[in-house]
């Protein structure tokens, strides 16, 4: 008799699938940030705690990372139960009781929550494009000298190395608004699409550096925070792909 094996859910399998959750703040993978704290596999269960730099992170970011966590985890195939947690914050015990009931962010927080949590998501996703934005035209001013910033006004997509990790997370992010990816598409647009006149492109490139500016400079504080906090923490760390390390000096957090 032949015997049957029975598929089981891997470490590596959920591990990959905390990867695609994203601190909307920080725009990097909970798990490139050290938040995963641990994953634990029996059979096809799972249970999942996540930490994060301090115990009075916003409640509505703590949230979204959360239920992304679990949603994300049980859409493993051949899942089973799961269980995700937060460690350490002053919101944990409603938090991890909100997730077990499945009563979603306005049915756990209440009064306290905001109408709807997909706003917030809409502003970071802008943010985010806005980052990606500057740093790939950050990075092709600096592999083609001869190329101003006048003239990024003009530069499309398919002007971008296809190779760059830059180049990559402007694609993605440009994707999920709904922009065109097409190797004609200029890359100076905001948001929703619009370019900047002739006279407002370089403020328009200014304030793009600006907000690249603080959501690196807040993910590379909170890392920081995370290590302190977590001694060892650091190890679990990952540098940001697309990140150009040059825009930061290293952090020292003193306890």
């Amino acid at each position: 008799m032949t015997a049957t094996l029975t598929a089981v859910v891997t470490e590596a399998q959920v591990r990959a699938a905390l990867g695609s959750v994203v601190d909307p703040e920080l725009d990097e993978p909970v798990t490139d940030l050290g938040f995963v704290r641990s994953v634990a596999v029996r059979g096809a269960d799972v249970e999942v705690h996540l930490r994060l730099p301090t115990s009075f992170c916003a409640p509505n970011f703590a949230w979204l990372m959360c239920a992304d966590a679990h949603d994300a985890v049980s859409a493993v195939p051949r899942v089973g139960r799961v269980v995700v947690e937060l460690d350490d914050h002053h919101d944990s015990d409603l938090i991890n009781r909100g997730l077990a009931a499945g009563a979603g962010y306005r049915g756990t927080f209440g009064h306290e929550a905001e109408e709807s949590l997909d706003e917030l998501r809409a502003t970071f996703h802008r943010k985010a494009h806005t980052a990606a934005m500057e740093r790939a035209l950050t990075a092709l001013l600096r592999a083609d000298r001869s190329r101003t910033e006048a003239d990024l006004l003009h530069t499309t997509l398919g002007d971008l190395p296809p190779d760059e990790p830059t180049t990559g997370a402007l694609r993605r992010r440009r994707a999920t608004l709904g922009l065109p990816t097409d190797p004609g598409a200029a890359v100076l647009v905001a948001a929703d699409g619009t370019r900047p006149s002739p006279a407002d492109a370089a403020l328009f490139l200014r304030r793009a550096r600006s907000v690249r500016i603080s959501v690196d400079g807040n993910a590379h504080f909170c890392r920081g925070l995370l290590a302190t906090r977590y001694p060892g923490a650091e190890a679990d760390q990952s540098p940001r792909p697309d990140a150009d390390s040059r825009s930061l000096l290293p952090l020292e957090v003193l306890s």
